[in-house]
């Protein structure tokens, strides 16, 4: 999946647990698991929004896109109106 979730780098730069952030944000250490991990298929602006008070950051530091260039040569292909 091209959507990259750095959950992971922010925990640590926040010395802060999974289960401390789950407790602080509102949902289960299960659901925050599937998102970390990059299993989910959507995330609620709520929730988002909820991560990054508790974290201290923007949503771009939890979320980055990684085109692949399978992706890329797609796009480029495609007639522009």
């Amino acid at each position: 999946m091209p959507i990259v979730v750095d959950i992971d780098v922010m925990l640590a730069r926040r010395k802060m647990s999974v289960g401390e952030l789950a407790d602080r944000v509102g949902i289960t250490p299960a659901n925050l698991a599937v998102l970390k991990n990059g299993r989910a298929k959507a995330v609620r602006f709520a929730t988002l929004a909820a991560l990054c008070e508790v974290l201290d950051c923007q949503p771009g530091d939890l979320l980055r896109w990684e085109g692949t260039s399978q992706l890329t040569s797609a796009h480029t292909s495609l007639p522009t109106p």
